[in-house]
């Protein structure tokens, strides 16, 4: 699949088949997918939680009402910016490389025929500080991306908007 297609074709995902599971080996590609991504001053100010545990991605759920995809999901991948990694003039971009991280993965999940949901968490701080409890994270978590294999395929939503475009 190359890249364009893998665009086209992501999609959020919000229901797993439950006897279908992420491997390690699989997990690994899209985590890599991930910290490919570009950061500020290249300080990837950023770390990454794997939760497998139903009762933890139980607790997720109870705290982020967006989030109960995870029912079903065989994993979630809880993407965190670590702000403290960062100096000068990449200071304060966290929020955007790990943006950049989720979308990588999304992508790389689509090319290994997995799904993903992307459901935010930072700039909500009350928010997020419960989940770095939750979870024992050292940074703030910006995204739970739920990822399995989909048991749904929703219609595409995204599309061009050429009255978007304004060109110079």
């Amino acid at each position: 699949m190359n890249t364009l297609d893998a665009i086209k074709s992501r999609r959020s995902i919000r229901k797993y088949r439950t006897d279908a599971d992420l491997p390690q080996a699989d997990l690994e590609q899209i985590l890599e997918a991930g910290m490919l991504a570009p950061s500020a001053c290249d300080r990837r100010a950023w770390e990454f939680v794997v939760v497998r545990s139903q009762a933890v991605k139980e607790q997720i759920m109870a705290l982020h009402p967006y989030t109960q995809m995870l029912k079903t999901a065989p994993l979630a991948v809880v993407v965190c910016g670590r702000p403290d990694l960062q100096d000068g003039i990449g200071e304060g971009f966290w929020p955007q490389d790990c943006a950049a991280v989720v979308e990588n993965m999304l992508l790389a999940a689509v090319e290994l025929g997995y799904g993903g949901c992307w459901c935010g968490c930072y700039p909500k701080v009350e928010r997020a500080e419960q989940l770095r409890a939750l979870l024992g994270a050292t940074g703030t978590p910006v995204a739970v991306v739920a990822l399995g294999v989909p048991d749904e395929a929703p219609k595409a939503r995204g599309f061009f908007e050429p009255e978007k475009v304004r060109y110079l």
